[in-house]
């Protein structure tokens, strides 16, 4: 139904009683619009969201239409393929493109009679294939903390609270970064009796000869290390590169190095939505679980080997 304006006058209708004229329905000034996560995009009568994605299957959105001459935004939840009302318009789920479970782009496409259908070419994201290794009490939490004299940092300490460290089911990646996690070089958890994944020994072997103690390091994937802050409110993960492990070791060395390290998650959080399995689904699952995975209080009393 169209919408009535008054006309040029604007003192209410004349004694002809025509000079009150429908106005058009507004029309959307783009065909084709690409939604990136978290940044709703003008078409023109309305703005154009996304509150969700989910790689299903089916391959799943919610849209939101936020139109500029109205209080109200419709949610529709639709797969792809599907259309949603814009208006008086029809809109299209079109595609759907990820980098991470983070980052991602929805095409979304106005149908008109000469529509073409195009298939999708979009990437998505494969959720990581991460074996968690248990859980841990205060008490273990607590007792980690004191062979490492740090307090560990609040969301990687949930997290480790809650997995105790996690093993790759397959080779992963970070799109972009030159590293890859693998079934035998996991994340690291308590396992003292399995030094190789365990996370105060990895401070001694792969912290300790390049980095200073307010660095952490949290796995030892091929091409590098990955690290979290102990010394301040930045919970973020840093990737150092093994071309940068090198030089003699003190403090001046440990900073200029330091200097290099490279930001690429801001919590375990988004480094875990962020890793992606590469193509080795054929592949059986990883068997490698270290002996007594589990550890007590009294574990690290003597101090770390």
């Amino acid at each position: 139904m169209g919408s009535y304006e008054q006309g040029a006058g604007g003192h209410g209708p004349a004694a002809g009683g025509d000079d009150w004229q429908e106005v058009a329905p507004l029309r959307s000034f783009t065909a084709v619009a690409s939604i990136p996560n978290n940044v709703p995009v003008d078409v023109g009568q309305a703005r154009l969201g996304v509150r969700w994605v989910d790689v299903g299957p089916p391959v799943r959105a919610e849209m939101i239409v936020m139109p500029h001459r109205s209080e109200e935004s419709p949610h529709h939840e639709v797969t792809l393929g599907e259309t949603f009302p814009v208006g008086e318009e029809t809109w299209r789920f079109a595609d759907l493109d990820m980098g991470s479970a983070d980052e991602w782009e929805v095409t979304v496409r106005r149908v008109d009679e000469n529509e073409v259908m195009e298939p999708p070419t979009g990437n998505l994201w494969k959720p990581a294939r991460l074996r968690p290794y248990g859980q841990l009490d205060e008490a273990q939490l607590q007792s980690v903390e004191a062979a490492l004299g740090v307090r560990l940092p609040p969301s990687y300490r949930d997290w480790l609270r809650r997995n105790n460290g996690v093993q790759p089911e397959v080779e992963h990646q970070i799109p972009g970064v030159p590293f890859t996690l693998m079934p035998e070089r996991p994340l690291f958890g308590v396992h003292p009796d399995y030094p190789p994944f365990d996370l105060v020994q990895a401070q001694h072997v792969h912290r300790d000869p390049w980095l200073s103690s307010a660095w952490l390091v949290i796995a030892n994937p091929s091409g590098g290390l990955l690290v979290i802050s102990t010394r301040s409110s930045d919970e973020s993960i840093y990737f150092m590169h093994e071309f940068d492990l090198v030089g003699p070791p003190g403090p001046h060395a440990s900073a200029a190095r330091e200097r290099k390290l490279h930001g690429i998650a801001r919590s375990m959080g988004y480094l875990i939505g962020q890793l992606t399995p590469m193509e080795l689904d054929r592949l059986p699952p990883a068997q490698i679980v270290p002996p007594g995975a589990t550890t007590g209080p009294g574990n690290y009393e003597a101090g770390p080997e």
